[in-house]
């Protein structure tokens, strides 16, 4: 992509009420923009670091054989009903009515939707198990909607359901899941640690939740040394001095949620033996766009972001320091057009303006890799990465072997 096309340009200034990392970075470099509190919209930038983002989740999902589907974001009161969720769950849902006063929530979640899903199409044991995931939009009303794209109104989450005959069964899906999402979060990147904590309102069973430790984190995590597993303050029971603490920032749940949801919503198989009974239930979720807010928080330096190669918006930032007319710019669209053709992801920042001005926008955007062509690199380009203070003179050949 050409740099003079890029939409939006950078800004110089971070918005004067962003008080998190994450807020001010990724406004400045134009990979988010704020409608309202809690609402954002992912600019190109943005769409392109949450599109890795979800093709790793993809990859690991379909491994443990989730079915990708997408479900109803408008959803009627009655099926919510069913479970008692309209009133149970009722301050943190937008609820509002047609022109007929008939009643409708926005999605805050998809059990119900997914249980009615069930009890349409499962009759048999033989039907079960079911694993089944979407990527969708879901819409909390957070009273304090506030640290940038980790906690919104209206965010991207990763659902996947799975029904079972027996809670054995769960429970070894829910451990495969477990051991699915440390994948997920190793290949993003993250250090963190598989922490127990309460169902909140979706169940009133033990649940896990994956934690990056950070300071911009609203739970606060405690684990014994040497430990890579962590309880919530929440649940936290014992002397708190047996314990290392720290905040931490929660990037995707599982949750057992038992029978409870078939037995509220009559969701019920035949076994075996022809009796009938209802189903084991579990859910499991990412927040991709929470994912990409807290990698910002935990990986960044006073000149902006540092992004990975796995979830990166490019592999290369390609800066050309003379203007559109000179030798140096026709040579660096050629090392452009040469790195395309071996499948090597560019931005080629080709805009007539000054050194000081890209390396500070290159910087801020965080690509991987730099590399300059001037006068100075003659038939060499200048190989630096984000996380170095050193450069190198390589050839293409080179540069083209190390990016593949």
């Amino acid at each position: 992509m050409l740099q003079s096309q890029l939409f939006p340009k950078t800004k110089k200034e971070a918005p004067k009420d962003a008080e998190s990392v994450n807020h001010k970075l990724l406004v400045r470099a134009g990979f988010i923009d704020q409608l309202m509190a809690g609402s954002w919209t992912l600019l190109p930038l943005g769409w392109r670091v949450i599109t890795k983002i979800n093709q790793i989740i993809r990859e690991e999902m379909n491994a443990i054989g989730g079915h990708e589907m997408l479900m109803p974001l408008l959803h009627p009161k009655a099926i919510w009903n069913e479970t008692g969720r309209w009133d149970k769950a009722n301050e943190i849902m937008y609820k509002l009515k047609d022109i007929h006063d008939k009643e409708y929530v926005l999605s805050f979640t998809h059990e119900e939707i997914v249980m009615d899903l069930l009890r349409k199409n499962i009759n048999s044991y033989k039907d079960l198990p079911v694993s089944i995931y979407h990527f969708s939009t879901k819409f909390r009303n957070e009273l304090r909607a506030k640290n940038g794209i980790l906690r919104g109104r209206e965010f991207m989450m990763k659902d996947l359901y799975s029904a079972h005959a027996s809670e054995e069964d769960l429970i070894e899906y829910y451990e495969k899941v477990k051991e699915a999402y440390s994948k997920i979060f190793t290949r993003l990147g993250f250090s963190f640690k598989i922490t127990k904590a309460s169902g909140g309102v979706f169940t009133d069973k033990f649940t896990h939740e994956f934690q990056v430790l950070s300071e911009a984190g609203e739970d606060t995590i405690y684990w014994k040394e040497g430990d890579k597993k962590a309880v919530n303050e929440e649940i936290l029971e014992g002397n708190k001095k047996d314990y290392k603490s720290a905040k931490a920032i929660e990037v995707g749940n599982i949750f057992p949620l038992g029978t409870w949801y078939a037995e509220k919503m009559g969701m019920n198989f035949t076994d075996a033996d022809g009796a009938r009974k209802p189903v084991w239930f579990g859910s499991y979720g990412i927040g991709p766009t929470r994912v990409m807010g807290t990698w910002v928080e935990v990986s960044h330096d006073d000149k902006g972001i540092i992004w990975n190669k796995e979830i990166s918006p490019f592999d290369v930032h390609l800066i050309g320091l003379n203007g559109k007319g000179e030798d140096v710019y026709k040579r660096s669209l050629e090392i452009y057009k040469k790195l395309l053709e071996n499948k090597i992801d560019v931005l080629f920042d080709d805009r007539d303006i000054g050194a000081g001005e890209k390396f500070a926008d290159s910087d801020l955007i965080g690509i991987p890799v730099r590399l300059v062509v001037s006068n100075k690199t003659g038939d060499k380009i200048e190989y630096k990465e984000r996380t170095s203070k050193e450069s190198k003179l390589l050839i293409l050949e080179e540069i083209i072997k190390k990016l593949r």
